[in-house]
């Protein structure tokens, strides 16, 4: 597929739910928790948000989804795949691929968590760390893939591993099907493209994204993807250069809106959510969260608000 001609038409709701039972046997169906609203904010309301607690996936995080989904629809060849990642993704390459039997490469920037370097390494991939950021990453992983002939595996710019991600979207509208909006994570867009790609506009789903790391918000405002800042507390998870050439129309066609939280309102987040329901999950995962406490997302009355928890691999309790 050429990413300058995708259009929203070739990733549907449709397409991932065909996914889904190719990938099920490999996964975990994340459960769904309801909690009032003034347990997480503070404030005087008697909402209720229901978190999807995909932290609990396997390898902890929802790429997962888009690993498996690469490995099983695509013909992996002798070398096996090669992946760049953050961290999380690299996570769930080298866990598909140990599960698999297939060999992994695993590219990963020294600002990676080292709970995610140890667990990457844990699960037999080859590991190189270098660089300082994903685009270093990226730029070796496809080094490797053009020396050795290994299957890249894209964090979030590849059809299959939207189609993964989305299958998230498709549990939770079986879990709960009555949502009016759902706060989604955004670093490369490929959870919030899979995710707005199952609903197509029959629920609300908005991104949210680190201030320093606006690269959806920058994209949409732009009209196009562009690059933008890298930091953040959260930046080993939510800070690709740019978003992806396959993620950006999905977003222009079924994104509502993004909002950005800064670095203190995510570590006030994650600590609201430990606090609440003893809930532990890295920085990036808690955006929507902190959408939610800093007024950055401001749920009407009686609107159904779903966020998503989206990956776990830290070693550190909240500050």
């Amino acid at each position: 597929m050429n990413a300058a001609t995708t259009t929203p038409a070739d990733i549907t709701a449709r397409d991932i739910a065909a996914t889904y039972p190719l990938i099920r046997p490999h996964l975990r169906r994340t459960p769904v928790l309801d909690l009032p609203l003034a347990e997480l904010t503070g404030t005087d309301t008697d909402a209720t948000v229901t978190l999807k607690l995909e932290y609990l996936q396997c390898a902890g995080a929802f790429k997962a989804r888009g690993a498996f989904a690469n490995l099983l629809l695509r013909r992996v060849p002798e070398p096996g795949v090669v992946a760049a990642s953050g961290g999380n993704h690299g996570v769930a390459v080298a866990y598909a691929a140990h599960r698999l039997g297939v060999p992994a490469a695993v590219f990963v920037p020294s600002i990676s968590s080292p709970a995610k370097i140890q667990r990457i390494g844990e699960l037999g991939a080859r590991l190189v760390v270098g660089g300082e950021r994903y685009a270093d990453a990226l730029a070796a992983a496809v080094d490797w893939q053009e020396r050795t002939g290994a299957l890249p595996v894209h964090a979030f710019d590849q059809r299959e591993t939207i189609l993964g991600q989305g299958t998230l979207g498709l549990e939770l509208a079986g879990q709960r099907p009555g949502l009016d909006t759902v706060l989604v994570p955004v670093g490369g867009g490929g959870l919030i493209a899979g995710v707005a790609a199952h609903y197509a506009g029959r629920v609300r789903v908005v991104g949210v994204e680190p201030a320093e790391s606006p690269t959806l918000h920058r994209a949409l405002a732009a009209g196009r993807p562009v690059d933008s800042p890298t930091g953040g507390i959260a930046a080993d998870a939510l800070a690709p250069r740019r978003v992806g050439e396959l993620v950006y129309p999905l977003a222009e066609a079924y994104v509502s809106s993004v909002v950005l939280v800064d670095d203190q309102a995510i570590r006030d987040a994650r600590r609201a959510l430990w606090e609440a329901a003893r809930v532990l999950v890295e920085p990036a995962a808690a955006v929507g969260v902190a959408a939610l406490r800093s007024g950055g997302y401001r749920p009407a009355p009686g609107e159904r608000v779903a966020v998503v928890l989206s990956g776990a691999n830290t070693g550190e309790l909240p500050e």
